[in-house]
């Protein structure tokens, strides 16, 4: 059971190398209307200081997700 159908906010972070196979398996399990939070890819190759800027600059649309259900405003 996912933490969706369970009432539970959720925010799907991809990177935008994977955001197709994402919506595809959004699809796959039928939650079409589950919107992913988009950061810019790579990740392996950056800084632990990198990567919280990167998260940090998602956090608008996670807590959106977290609240609203959608991603984008």
């Amino acid at each position: 059971m996912t933490l969706e159908s369970k009432g539970l906010p959720t925010a799907v972070i991809v990177t935008s190398e994977f955001t197709l196979e994402a919506v595809t398996q959004r699809d796959a399990l039928g939650m079409t209307g589950l919107d992913a939070v988009v950061i810019r890819h790579p990740l392996s190759s950056l800084t632990a200081d990198e990567i919280a800027g990167r998260i940090a600059s998602a956090v608008p649309q996670i807590e959106r997700a977290w609240l609203t259900g959608k991603v984008a405003s």
